[in-house]
């Protein structure tokens, strides 16, 4: 499974022919807002995610959302084993520790998926990538932490 940063194009699916309605928390669109300064490809597919995400307030937010500082437990498609990440801002990340920046591929394509969901990005060696959110082990806001 390989969680790079480079860049490459982030896509989302639950099924081969819809992308899911992504959901944000408001208070993460306006952080996340605020990594959009410098040009980039992960800049524009974020803001991609941004433009056309469903925002609620951080109290009404299903607990089976990835939200940022979320940790969910992942398998690739078909895999039997899962691995827990984290979703988190760029300068709290680090692959090795499953600490994933949300600016990376694989970020951008779990931000604001459901439990049960597929993420689905292309690796930096062109392969297409696919995770199953398996389930939301710890969210921020369904424990309380609104304004982490």
């Amino acid at each position: 499974m390989s969680f790079s940063s480079s860049s490459s194009s982030p896509t989302t699916s639950s099924s081969a022919t819809a992308a899911p309605v992504r959901v944000l928390t408001e208070l993460d669109h306006v952080r996340l807002g605020k990594w959009l300064q410098a040009p980039s490809a992960a800049a524009d597919a974020l803001q991609d995610v941004l433009d056309s995400a469903e925002l609620v307030p951080s109290a009404q937010v299903a607990p089976d959302v990835v939200t940022m500082r979320s940790r969910l437990r992942v398998a690739e498609a078909g895999a039997s084993t899962a691995r827990e990440i984290a979703l988190v801002y760029p300068d709290e990340a680090d692959a090795g520790q499953g600490r994933i920046s949300v600016l990376s591929p694989v970020g951008i394509a779990l931000l604001g998926l459901r439990a049960g969901q597929e993420a689905r990005w292309r690796a930096p060696d062109g392969r297409a990538a696919v995770l199953q959110v398996e389930a939301i082990t710890f969210q921020p806001e369904a424990s309380g932490e609104l304004l982490r």
